[in-house]
Formats: structure tokens, C-alpha cells, sequence
């Protein structure tokens, strides 16, 4: 969970203000600058569906073994598939 030097820094707005909808497939993929909203990195590079929005955060839920996950994500630790 650490940063290179060349991704250090400030991420851009693109990553923060895109929208996802319901039924969205996303990559949980964790970015450890930002800690809030942050999953735990057992879910980092799983794909899971969007279920809908609680504040800023998405629900997403994906599939790890044989049970079905709800993550509450930011959207800087998400990216669309």
C-alpha cells in the first residue's frame, strides 16, 4: 500500500466527480493517500457491481469466495471497468 514517486501527490478531479450508476462494474482499486472510505486491501483489484449510494460513498458489492460482499467505497478508491 504505498505510493511511487511519480503517483505522489494530489489525484485529479475526473477521478472524483465521475458518477456511477446502478449496475455500474467497477475495480475497487485502492489509493492510499486518502484514507477516508478507504476498503481493507484484502478487496484491492476485485470487481464488484454498484448498488446505489449512501452520501458521498458508493455500495458495491462483489464476490469474494463463496460469499457475497457489500462494500461502502469512496470513489477515489474505485474506477470503472
Amino acid at each position: 500500500m504505498k505510493k511511487t514517486r511519480r503517483t505522489k501527490g494530489k489525484i485529479g478531479l475526473s477521478r472524483l466527480l465521475r458518477i456511477y450508476k446502478p449496475g455500474d462494474k467497477v475495480c475497487v482499486k485502492i489509493d492510499s493517500g486518502i484514507h477516508k472510505g478507504m476498503p481493507h486491501k484484502r478487496f484491492q483489484g476485485k470487481v464488484g457491481v454498484v448498488e446505489g449510494k449512501r452520501g458521498r460513498s458508493y455500495l458495491v458489492a462483489l464476490r469474494l469466495g463463496n460469499k457475497e460482499k457489500s462494500l461502502i467505497v469512496r470513489p477515489e478508491h474505485i474506477t470503472p471497468l
